[in-house]
């Protein structure tokens, strides 16, 4: 577990670093002032949805493949005849091609549906596969990284290398450094190109990267495996990658471009929400592996259920520390006034990544089990629900229909999964200490809200948030619900007591 703890920790500094980043990315694309409209923000949000879109229906399950089977690879073969990550990156571009194929095939169609209330995306359209490519490279990359304890580096390079990207590129815009935003936009589409690059030169570096048309032995064994597996979780996967991104296409086509920017601001502060779960799924994922390989069933339980109260821990004081702050934080930081829309887009999605992040590392468990094939299972419910519920919704209540439809479906989602790993493995995340943390948290956000209500800018902002931090989190420690915030704590107690005896 020290070594889960210690790169989720990393890792998750990483993950805040880049939200920093993408807070002033966002603040750019949305002051009053800005060089930006609504449209033009909510198209770079356009390009990242349809972009995983893209990665999702072309990587062919082999994502799933490499974190499955990567240890019995590591235990069979040198690293010059490892031959899934060349295998993984083929079957990918294969599966690309077909999606280039499937997008010309499609064009008319994707005109007379979006041409109307989006014709923005209709202009750029063939610039988002470039932009779908390197996010798929970079994936498949990305997980074999995990698998050589690189998370690390991946999470700085993801969260934080592409943040600042875009930071470079709205400078350049703004300061006149290129002309417009049409090569602004161009240029956006080959940023995640350049993260792509970086981790191969790195893997390359680190003499990890090889490649070989070899077939070996591990792959003659398992590759009937592989194939089942790859076109059950291929599905499955697609399917929660549609339901996930869903709610910007329906608002794209049914209410505009212009409406998806205004989403768009509730759903990247929402990330904020959901910041701690990435780094937590890049550690565990190889331990879980290596964990179900050993039928180490306890190491797995007890990372249920430290990732179920960490994360619900976590989750839960970013989602009510942003809450108290949003509509000051819209009109302090002179937002345009249209995104004062996005507040109550906000708390649903946030309050859906909550439920998503307390039920731990529910995924990542099934996935990387003997069980992966109920990823198709839950993964169809998801999209039974996600697609006509935002379709729905958003028709008959606008862009906060999306929120409704986010939070219904993760919440029957998570649901399942829990039903399924109690059943199956008798293993639950939840405790007595997930009441607490929740009682804990609404108790120091109601004794914040109402001893500052008549109390609004940002020196509020900043006393609001840190008597809520101190009132939260001191109780979290002093009734001790996670021994990983302890630990951290009295290390943290530790240092400061040596750094002070050393000056002394």
């Amino acid at each position: 577990m020290s070594q889960v703890r210690k790169q989720s920790i990393i890792s998750t500094v990483f993950v805040y670093a880049g939200f920093f980043i993408g807070f002033i990315n966002t603040y750019l694309f949305t002051r009053q002032g800005s060089v930006f409209t609504p449209t033009e923000y909510g198209l770079t949000n356009i390009f990242i949805a349809v972009g995983n879109l893209m990665y999702a229906f072309a990587n062919l399950g082999m994502v799933s493949v490499i974190y499955k089977f990567y240890p019995y690879y590591n235990d069979n073969l040198t690293k010059k005849k490892n031959d899934l990550l060349t295998w993984s990156l083929l079957v990918s571009i294969i599966g690309f091609c077909i999606v280039v194929l499937a997008g010309i095939v499609f064009k008319d169609l994707v005109i007379r549906k979006f041409g109307g209330n989006s014709p923005e995306f209709v202009q750029y359209y063939f610039w988002v596969f470039p932009f779908g490519f390197s996010l798929l490279i970079f994936s498949i990359l990305e997980v074999f990284a995990w698998n050589i304890r690189k998370s690390i580096f991946t999470t700085f390079l993801k969260e934080f290398f592409f943040r600042f990207l875009t930071l470079l590129l709205i400078f350049f815009l703004s300061f006149k450094l290129i002309s417009n935003f049409d090569t602004f936009i161009k240029m956006y589409a080959f940023s995640y190109g350049v993260v792509a690059l970086v981790l191969l030169a790195y893997l390359i570096w680190k003499k990890e990267f090889y490649i070989t048309f070899s077939i070996s032995r591990v792959t003659q064994k398992f590759y009937k495996k592989m194939i089942s597996m790859a076109s059950l979780i291929y599905v499955g996967s697609t399917i929660y990658t549609i339901a996930a991104f869903i709610d910007t296409i329906i608002i794209m086509s049914l209410l505009g471009t212009d409406s998806v920017g205004i989403f768009s601001l509730g759903f990247v502060i929402a990330g904020l929400v959901q910041a701690p779960q990435r780094g937590a799924v890049a550690a565990s994922i190889p331990v879980l592996s290596k964990a179900w390989k050993d039928k180490d069933y306890e190491k797995i339980n007890l990372i249920y259920q430290r990732s179920g109260i960490n994360l619900l821990i976590a989750s839960l004081g970013i989602f009510l520390i942003i809450w108290l702050n949003y509509a000051d934080a819209v009109t302090t930081f002179k937002l345009k006034p249209t995104y004062i829309q996005s507040e109550w887009i906000f708390f649903f999605l946030g309050l859906a990544r909550v439920v998503d992040l307390g039920t731990g590392v529910n995924s990542q468990i099934i996935g990387t089990s003997t069980f992966w094939r109920f990823e198709f299972i839950s993964g169809m419910i998801l999209l039974s629900l996600a697609v006509p519920l935002n379709y729905y919704l958003v028709k008959h209540y606008g862009i906060i229909g999306a929120g409704y439809s986010t939070l219904i479906s993760l919440s029957v989602y998570n649901t399942i999964r829990i039903l399924f790993l109690k059943r199956k493995f008798n293993m639950q995340p939840f405790s007595l200490k997930t009441i607490y943390a929740i009682i804990l948290a609404f108790l120091s956000y109601l004794i914040c809200y109402f001893a500052f209500k008549p109390m609004h800018g940002f020196f509020a902002m900043v006393l609001k948030s840190l008597v809520f931090a101190l009132l939260y989190g001191g109780s979290i420690v002093y009734f001790d619900l996670s021994p990983d915030v302890l630990s951290l704590w009295g290390n943290v107690k530790s240092r400061a007591t040596k750094k002070k005896n050393h000056v002394s």
